[in-house]
């Protein structure tokens, strides 16, 4: 930790609960964060160890995480040089004592009791971590709006304890940090790891975690808010940019290796088929975005991925589990046919995804698979 300082608070016994938070220039959020961290009960914590790590913010968030630390003796404020954050994750990973470990980004707020429900469970069942539900929360004209996504649903429908990821492979869907308490051995010993400089680098280091686990338990308690801002509304722009594909394309690889490196046929189908396909409608969208850096270069570099992912891999696009107008989509992709794909954007954008895909005007070219065939001699399968 090069270059990183710290103010450590009072606390001096080992605590029950280690929360990492990486800061980087929230300064309109990281308080009321920071006081929904510090006000969770504590029946089931006797002493909680908050490590914030100060990734050289420049907007003011310095001044009030200083001022917190001051007042909090469970607050542990380290400042570094700015690395991105996943280097200051593993800062805050390296700097904490807990027998138990958990993550919070800082413009999220948490519900009134993240944690009890997955640290009993862990006392229950010994297992090497707990996830609970999450919910997205956005706040449109004043109104407060509460979204679970399906998969999430899904995954979290039922109490699992003591689950191993061959019994539950589903679960590698679940690419995020901060709706889990580990047992930081666990962490450590198996040198879990987030990938640096890059948007995605949860889905690795998750991939990781749920490979390496003897068990875990999956609770239908939503243990997380995560809070979803009006300023994110250029997120189709930013997935226009070249970086951000190759982010998202490099990360696809890594977990794919991850999962083979494994040598479960089980796993790599439900990656294959269930998982790495569900976010690809971001990009094929934003292929055909007016807005799109370098459009011959996105388009190839997309195609290409496509065409590695799933057909070099025996698993077309059109035989995965994602909606039908996303199958179209990627088929569209596959056979280099760009402005098909926009036509069938425009129509999306204009009908909605379940009319778009019946009335797409390639119904009766002699290519279209028979999977996508199939859909379309069906009634009411939605898209």
């Amino acid at each position: 930790m090069t270059g990183a300082r710290w103010v450590r608070g009072l606390l001096r016994i080992r605590p029950t609960l280690s929360v990492v938070v990486p800061v980087y220039n929230v300064a309109e959020y990281v308080e009321k964060s920071l006081r929904s961290v510090l006000d969770q009960p504590r029946d089931e914590i006797s002493r909680l160890e908050v490590i914030v790590v100060d990734d050289g913010s420049t907007d003011g968030s310095a001044q009030i995480l200083r001022r917190i630390a001051a007042e909090e003796p469970s607050v542990t404020l380290i400042t570094q040089p700015n690395s991105g954050v996943s280097r200051a994750r593993h800062t805050g990973i390296d700097a904490a004592t807990g027998e138990l470990l958990t993550f919070v980004d800082p413009d999220d707020i948490l519900p009134p009791d993240a944690w009890s429900a997955m640290i009993r469970s862990l006392r229950r069942t010994g297992s090497d971590f707990a996830v609970g539900a999450a919910e997205r929360v956005s706040v449109e004209n004043g109104v407060e709006r509460r979204f679970t996504t399906p998969l999430m649903r899904r995954n979290h429908a039922e109490e699992r304890l003591r689950c191993r990821i061959e019994d539950a492979p589903l679960m590698l869907a679940d690419i995020f940090v901060w709706n889990k308490v580990f047992r930081r051995t666990f962490w450590t010993k198996n040198a879990i790891a987030f990938p640096e400089r890059t948007r995605y680098q949860d889905q690795v280091a998750l991939t990781q975690v749920f490979l390496a686990a003897d068990s875990f338990d999956v609770l239908t308690e939503i243990v997380y808010d995560w809070q979803v801002r009006a300023d994110r509304s250029s997120a189709t722009q930013k997935r226009a940019q070249i970086a951000n594909l190759v982010e998202r394309i490099t990360t696809k690889r890594q977990t794919l290796e991850l999962v083979r490196a494994a040598g479960s046929a089980r796993l790599i189908e439900t990656l294959l088929a269930e998982i790495l396909p569900i976010d690809m409608w971001e990009h094929f969208r934003a292929a055909v975005h007016p807005d799109t850096e370098e459009p011959g270069r996105y388009w190839e570099l997309l195609r290409g991925a496509v065409l590695e992912f799933w057909y070099e891999a025996g698993v077309p696009f059109e035989s995965t589990t994602v909606p039908p107008a996303q199958r179209l989509m990627g088929w569209l992709v596959a056979q280099d046919r760009a402005e098909d794909l926009a036509a069938l954007v425009a129509m999306i954008d204009r009908y909605g995804a379940s009319r778009a895909f019946r009335q797409h005007p390639w119904r009766e070219d002699a290519t279209l698979p028979a999977e996508l065939r199939a859909i379309e001699n069906s009634v009411g399968v939605p898209c």
